[in-house]
């Protein structure tokens, strides 16, 4: 009877860990499908992206004024770029490609809209924001929300973000040409000096008094 029950045991056993990894391996292979359908159409958003950069250098400026250049696509990239990264981590090797295309597709916006305002007399107000997510950056998080909040309150906006240990050669030059340190998280406004640390909602517009120039237009536009 004490070996019936031995048995008994080792095969509820058995199957409770069976159970437990079919779960795990059904819930990683949902997460892979999920990831790799972002990959695609993100991919997608990417070569349209670059599409819409080759024409954009044959508009008028009263075009290229009127409307936000991909902004609304860059926004959309890091939506689903922040659902991947939570189902998958960030670590994992199709959200670090991933990464890499999304941070690409910003540099290539932020040296067009450079070129475009330098071409057309604008003034657009830019942000980059470089951040890690390994665990040594607290207040990364809590940045990455208020310039979240600000983009909210100012549509014209341009935030980029880059986490600053992506292994991307056009991001080390980036760096390297905002002489940044290292330390985290950073702010680059206009081309300024870099901002290090923690900076609240009303910090950073006391830093960026361009803002009122957004808010404005935001208000007439309404």
């Amino acid at each position: 009877m004490s070996w019936k029950k031995y048995i008994l045991a080792f095969g509820i056993t058995a199957a409770i860990f069976g159970t437990a990894f079919y779960i795990t391996a059904r819930l990683d292979a949902e997460r892979i499908a999920d990831i790799r359908a972002t990959e695609n159409q993100i991919s997608i958003d990417i070569l349209s992206s670059e599409t819409q950069f080759e024409l954009l250098g044959n508009l008028d400026c009263s075009t290229v004024s009127s409307s936000p250049v991909l902004l609304g696509e860059l926004n959309s990239l890091a939506s689903r770029l922040s659902v991947a990264e939570s189902n998958l981590g960030s670590s994992n090797s199709d959200v670090v490609q991933l990464k890499k295309q999304y941070s690409l597709l910003e540099i290539k916006d932020y040296v067009l809209m450079r070129e475009v305002a330098q071409k057309c007399h604008l003034k657009p107000v830019y942000i980059l924001y470089f951040y890690t997510n390994d665990g040594s950056c607290q207040d990364c998080a809590r940045a990455g929300e208020v310039l979240t909040y600000l983009r909210g309150q100012y549509p014209t906006l341009r935030v980029y973000s880059f986490d600053y240990n992506l292994d991307l050669s056009a991001l080390h030059t980036l760096t390297s040409l905002r002489s940044l340190s290292g330390q985290l998280p950073a702010f680059v406004i206009n081309n300024r000096a870099p901002v290090y640390g923690f900076k609240s909602v009303d910090q950073l517009e006391t830093l960026i008094p361009e803002l009122k120039t957004l808010a404005t237009s935001t208000s007439a536009a309404k």
